[in-house]
């Protein structure tokens, strides 16, 4: 079942703006109500001081005249304290305390958990006629011996003038700052607008591509991450690339080999439904068997050399062990062949490999030895360990062996040394490529004073 990617909808750009401006945005309120509150206390501290100025000014015109009291109030500081309409202003003085003497308004006095010190203002908040006022009162004593009297004068300032100041102060701090969010916001479209621009021009790459065009993707000036994403990108058309030529080789190769013994194989077929004479038809359907061998083990080797060509997940595997077992495989048929197959080497060898494929060349070295070495000769399968972390993996055979001249092409595909029945040409080039997945190298060694012997060598881990 094949699963389809969803869109949600909303794109990295716009994501990447709702994820810069929203805590932008987020910010800009806190900062504002944060200096909306440090407003109302410094504008609270401002009223605060101008009460206390106020309270002790009105303290002073109050001066005490035996045993009563000498109001020295003119109209002009009267008009002072009263002149603004908008911030209502109240005073009162009492005495006893308490008892309205002199005034605009009837204050209360001081909460009862508020400690009152003589001659010390002291600021609570009331609220008159439904509204929040701030008041400073202080009380003071006059008079001499037992005749003395206490007095409290009050002065009450409307706490909407808190609020006007604080909100005045917001306004002037905020206005430039919304200002400078719009730049802010504008400056990061645009920077995430040409920040993405290396996307767009990879999508374009991309949009243009197609299985007969998967040449790398090119990206001179992008952020390192694009690069990557680039990189990864170019790496997996490399794969692609690679399997779609590896593909396109294998159906040329089995076309190509196939092709010839199958013909083979319908002409015998064609001869043999026209033969009346036994041993006639014997010998043709005995043709068409070796054909059907031949085509049978083509098609093995091919679809060997198919797989070699693929990626391989290297594991430990002890190749000595391995390579034991590959030989007590194939004694039977040295057995058979009149051949002296043996193994000499090391007890346990590990390194980095894929089983399978090791086995595959092993099992290809010692057929191709078999296949092509007179009676009475001897295959020896070696493991050993080299210089320079190296390990070798030898099959030598005291056969015919190969000219000098035609060493380099035994690795080639359907080069074949010999015209005997039964080889295709693919069995060395299998191993060749399957040396070059494991990191190793193979060469081919005349054997003194006659044969071949093919070496595989692997880096140790």
């Amino acid at each position: 079942m094949t699963k389809v990617a969803r869109h949600s909808g909303f794109s990295l750009k716009r994501q990447l703006l709702v994820w810069l401006l929203v805590p932008q945005l987020v910010l800009w309120l806190m900062g504002g109500i944060l200096a909306f509150r440090v407003a109302l206390i410094y504008a609270e501290k401002a009223i605060d001081q101008s009460l206390t100025q106020s309270v002790r000014a009105l303290a002073r015109q109050v001066k005490p005249l035996g045993s009563g009291l000498l109001v020295d109030f003119p109209k002009a500081a009267q008009a002072v304290l009263e002149q603004d309409p908008k911030d209502r202003l109240a005073y009162m003085v009492s005495s006893p305390p308490g008892s309205f003497l002199l005034g605009n308004g009837k204050l209360p006095g001081p909460p009862s958990e508020i400690l009152v010190v003589d001659d010390v203002p002291t600021l609570y908040e009331i609220a008159l006629d439904g509204k929040p006022m701030r008041v400073a009162s202080m009380e003071l004593s006059f008079g001499d011996g037992p005749a003395i009297q206490r007095m409290r004068v009050q002065v009450a300032k409307s706490l909407a003038v808190q609020q006007a100041i604080a909100s005045e102060l917001v306004r002037d701090v905020l206005s430039p700052l919304l200002v400078l969010g719009a730049v802010l916001s504008f400056l990061m479209y645009a920077g995430i607008r040409r920040g993405l621009s290396p996307l767009e021009r990879l999508e374009a790459q991309l949009a243009y591509r197609n299985a007969a065009s998967l040449s790398p993707i090119e990206l001179t000036q992008a952020p390192q991450e694009v690069h990557s994403l680039a990189h990864a990108l170019n790496q997996l058309l490399a794969t692609v690339r690679r399997s779609l030529t590896q593909e396109k080789r294998f159906l040329n190769d089995a076309a190509h080999q196939l092709r010839t013994p199958l013909a083979g194989l319908i002409s015998q077929t064609e001869l043999a439904m026209q033969e009346t004479d036994p041993q006639a038809l014997h010998d043709r359907l005995q043709k068409v068997h070796i054909g059907a061998q031949r085509s049978a083990h083509l098609v093995h080797q091919l679809l060997s050399l198919a797989r070699t060509e693929t990626d391989v997940a290297l594991q430990k595997v002890d190749v000595a062990a391995l390579a034991r077992e590959v030989a007590r495989e194939w004694t039977p048929k040295a057995v058979a062949s009149g051949i002296d197959l043996g193994f000499e080497g090391e007890e346990h060898l590990h390194l980095a490999g894929d089983k399978l494929l090791l086995r595959e060349a092993l099992n290809n070295l010692i057929d191709n030895a078999l296949r092509y070495c007179p009676r009475d000769c001897s295959v020896t399968l070696r493991v050993g360990r080299g210089p320079n972390a190296l390990a070798w993996v030898e099959v030598e055979d005291t056969g015919l062996g190969v000219k000098e001249s035609d060493r380099p092409k035994l690795f080639e595909r359907f080069w074949r040394a010999s015209e005997l029945p039964g080889g295709c040409g693919l069995g060395l080039a299998i191993v060749a490529e399957i040396a070059q997945r494991h990191a190793g190298s193979v060469q081919a060694i005349p054997t003194q004073p006659q044969g071949l012997t093919i070496r595989l060598e692997f880096p140790l881990p």
